[in-house]
């Protein structure tokens, strides 16, 4: 029995949320320590190479990058996932 995918718009919203949440929901734990991993790295990296009268968004501006894609890939893998399960449930595959 294949379960149903989450909705993508609850990954979406879960993913804005919670770095890595999208990834876990989407049934990918590993790939949500890697991005969060990167997103800690690279937010670290910017910390300390950036220019110390720099604004939050741009002392932190590679974990927010990193962020920014975690959020749009967990929402583009859901999104397939829920649209291969309609297009097989509507074949009569399930």
């Amino acid at each position: 029995m294949v379960r149903r995918p989450l909705h993508p718009w609850v990954v979406l919203a879960a993913a804005a949320i919670l770095p890595g949440a999208g990834q876990v929901l989407n049934r990918m734990p590993r790939r949500a320590l890697i991005m969060v991993f990167f997103m800690l790295l690279l937010g670290f990296l910017t910390l300390q190479l950036a220019a110390p009268g720099r604004s939050f968004v741009g002392r932190h501006a590679g974990g927010i990058f990193v962020y920014a894609i975690a959020v749009l890939d967990a929402y583009a893998v859901s999104r397939y996932r829920r649209e291969y399960f309609m297009q097989r449930q509507r074949a009569g595959g399930m």
